[in-house]
């Protein structure tokens, strides 16, 4: 039996669709079962959410495997992105070996450093160490940054390009390696499935070219034949800008402080896509997915 955490996020659905027809038993910890579409029925259920020491007690009981991929890069209602981050994969951890399992995936990011100037890569860091440390056979996916057609990111930029000129944050020059969820789900399924050798290895899931956020940008617009001078905003103006969403709108804000601060900070591998191809994948080229390319 696997457990796997954030089943209806990006890589999550996919990863879930993946295990399913791989023949995997999979129970799914969810606060919204409905979010799991037609799935719903054909996983077992956990109610609940990581916030939730009983929910999480629940989850892994008579688990095999544990494949952790949720996570938040805003504060909820249930928690802080440190709580639902760092603490919550650390109460994972400890009610995975209490019930016996033998194998802990997690996902975190290849800009996971407990110096980042970003809470959510603080976390990650804090959290990989605690994985690696665990005495499972642990392994950590640290992805650049995930994409796919239609996700949140995307569409607010798609949204974004109706106006005269699109606006950047920033530079726009921190460079990323982007994969596509799909290809970040199949290595997944690759790490799940192979297992992870020795104590601990950590793999970083790159995909196979190195973007800076702008070209991304563009690349996104070339996709969608919006063709649009960009507008480069100063961090300081965003935050102010940000902030003020954030105390008018609450927990619907389009966007956060915190998320903005993320398209500033580099998330590439010294190692390019090698970690995926060792996993058997090769990953796609951003223009590919997005159709500009065969």
């Amino acid at each position: 039996m696997i457990l796997l955490t954030g089943a209806t996020g990006l890589v999550g659905s996919a990863l879930l669709e993946r295990l399913l027809a791989a023949g995997h038993d999979v129970r799914c910890l969810v606060r919204d079962p409905r979010r799991l579409g037609p799935n719903r029925v054909r996983v077992q259920i956990t109610l609940g959410d990581l916030a939730n020491p009983v929910a999480a007690r629940q989850a892994v009981r008579g688990v095999d495997t544990v494949a952790h991929l949720a996570a938040t890069i805003r504060d909820q209602p249930g928690g802080g992105i440190e709580e639902l981050n760092g603490v919550a994969t650390i109460r994972l951890l400890r009610e995975a070996r209490r019930a016996g399992a033998q194998r802990f995936v997690f996902f975190s990011a290849i800009g996971a450093s407990e110096t980042s100037p970003a809470r959510f890569f603080r976390t990650k860091a804090l959290a990989e160490r605690a994985v690696i440390r665990s005495g499972l056979d642990a392994l950590v996916l640290a992805p650049s940054i995930v994409y796919s057609p239609g996700d949140r990111w995307l569409t607010l930029l798609r949204r974004l390009s109706l106006l005269p000129w699109l606006p950047v944050i920033g530079t726009g020059q921190a460079a990323y390696q982007p994969i596509w969820a799909q290809d970040a789900a199949a290595a997944a399924q690759r790490a799940i499935e192979q297992g992870a050798a020795g104590d601990g290895r950590r793999l970083e899931l790159a995909g196979p070219e190195t973007l800076t956020y702008e070209q991304i940008v563009r690349t996104a617009l070339d996709a969608w034949g919006r063709p649009r001078p960009l507008v480069h905003l100063p961090l300081p103006v965003v935050r102010r800008g940000l902030g003020l969403v954030e105390r008018i709108a609450g927990e619907a804000a389009f966007a956060t402080w915190e998320e903005a601060k993320l398209m500033e900070i580099p998330m590439t591998s010294r190692r390019g896509p090698a970690d995926v191809s060792a996993l058997g994948v090769e990953p796609k080229r951003m223009r590919e997915v997005l159709g500009l390319e065969p």
